[in-house]
């Protein structure tokens, strides 16, 4: 049972993750999306330096860095590309249920390489999550007749099965350096490619128009959002272990649906509440199944 500091430490890394979705919607009102997206990942990269330098994770053997590099593309660059565009066009609320899902595109990646098996009852929740998803879009679409609102739905489907690409791709080299290392590099590597793609519109941002909630934004997203609570999850997942944490975790859009609804006045409809309880639900049927498989072959 993790104690009270570790309680503590989860609900401050739910509340981070979940308010991030409104906070960065709103900064992106007065950033272009890759002028935003270079100077978090600028700032995100600089913290975490600091907070690891003295705990001895910045080695790492040369004949790792090309793998590394290539992780850092897909987990930090495309990713974070697809994510900033996404939620540029769609609903906070939206993004942050369609991510519930990396867990699940996970896990059905996993069983594709072999790595994992999947029960029935996995499958129930999968399909139960991507019912929600569908629910949910679609009521936005409704309310707002906008299209672009389904394009952006649909790249941060695409930043989803990305990020999932990279966690199940990063499995051995996590499993010799630790995941916080290997998370730590592959973000400063992918900083390298993320950063010099955002200058051009660096170079045409409205400097003028950035107020003072939107610089609050960025540093939040940057220092807060990725730098913060990249500590605190491993922590956490050093306490308790991955599945207990992801369990908590998965709370995170319940935050992100009720700022966006108080802060930026998306609404809720029934029809929406029921698709984000699917997806929520059914999020954690996968990892509550998962938490019990993993206590029987323990005992």
């Amino acid at each position: 049972m993790a104690g009270g500091g570790g309680d503590g430490g989860l609900l401050l890394l739910v509340l981070i993750w979940g308010a991030n979705f409104a906070i960065v919607k709103r900064a992106l009102d007065a950033f272009a999306p890759l002028a935003f997206n270079s100077l978090r990942f600028l700032l995100a990269s600089a913290f975490v330096f600091a907070a690891l330098h003295f705990r001895g994770a910045l080695r790492m053997p040369r004949g790792d860095w090309l793998p590394l590099l290539g992780l850092g593309i897909l987990g930090n660059v495309v990713y974070q590309l697809l994510f900033v565009l996404g939620i540029d066009l769609t609903r906070a609320g939206n993004a942050s249920l369609i991510l519930a899902l990396i867990p699940i595109i996970t896990a059905t990646l996993s069983v594709a390489v072999g790595h994992e098996r999947l029960s029935p009852l996995v499958w129930v929740g999968a399909v139960g999550s991507v019912v929600g998803v569908v629910l949910v879009s679609g009521e936005a679409l409704r309310l707002e007749g906008d299209p672009r609102g389904l394009l952006g739905d649909l790249l941060m489907l695409a930043a989803a099965f990305g990020w999932a690409g990279y966690t199940v791709g990063s499995r051995q080299l996590i499993v010799r350096h630790g995941s916080l290392t290997v998370t730590a590099w592959t973000m400063w590597l992918g900083s390298l490619v993320l950063v010099p793609i955002g200058i051009p519109s660096l170079l045409r941002q409205d400097w003028q128009a950035v107020d003072p909630v939107a610089w609050g934004g960025l540093v939040y997203s940057a220092c807060l959002s990725i730098g913060l609570a990249y500590l605190l999850w491993y922590r956490q997942v050093e306490r308790i272990g991955n599945t207990r944490t992801s369990v908590y975790v998965n709370m995170a859009p319940l935050v992100a649906l009720t700022v966006a609804a108080v802060w930026l006045g998306e609404r809720l409809t029934p029809l929406a509440v029921l698709g984000a309880a699917c997806t929520i639900g059914g999020v954690l049927l996968v990892r509550l199944r998962g938490l019990v498989s993993n206590r029987l072959e323990q005992r």
